[in-house]
């Protein structure tokens, strides 16, 4: 006798906790090199979006400008990030990767893959891989399915309450 099929809210769990327990994994071998999770996803942003002004950063990362002063001014420190003048505003500066921030970021993602390709090699057999392929496809059409609200939730899902609250 098969198996039935599991509804979606299991599959929502043991998604939530496969992809969460990957990421902390992959996130320690990063964290090796200096960067805390919060100093990673500022350098990921920067990386991904290119320079952009400390306000404008403090709103795509979801925090208030004070919260990334003191890490911004860390990674600058470390030789991560540099500011230049915003070319249409004096007052404001934009930050951006260093090439040695670009350089070391790449560096750590390079042995973050290779981690996970000898992980992968020495763990699964061809035909796993191959289904891991076509699940990391479903992954991908799961999280274009997120972008489509500011709340991550896709608009025609309802909103849980406490998030209601906060959209007003």
């Amino acid at each position: 006798m098969s198996k039935s099929a599991p509804d979606a809210a299991q599959c929502a769990i043991q998604l939530r906790h496969a992809v969460f327990m990957l990421a902390r994994r992959l996130r320690s071998g990063l964290q090796q090199d200096g960067l805390s999770v919060a100093k990673l996803s500022v350098v990921g942003r920067l990386h991904r979006d290119g320079a952009m002004t400390p306000t404008d950063l403090a709103a795509q990362e979801g925090v208030k400008l004070q919260s990334l002063t003191r890490l911004l001014a860390e990674l600058e420190a470390d030789g991560w990030l540099a500011r230049e003048a915003h070319a249409s505003d004096g007052r404001q500066s934009l930050l951006g990767l260093t090439a040695q921030g670009k350089r070391r970021l790449g560096a750590a993602v390079q042995a973050g893959d290779a981690s996970l390709t000898g992980v992968i090699a020495a763990s699964l057999a061809a035909d796993e891989r191959a289904l891991l392929s076509q699940a990391c496809a479903l992954l991908e059409r799961i999280n274009d399915a997120f972008g489509t609200s500011a709340e991550g939730v896709p608009p025609d899902l309802p909103v849980p309450a406490r998030q209601r609250r906060r959209r007003s």
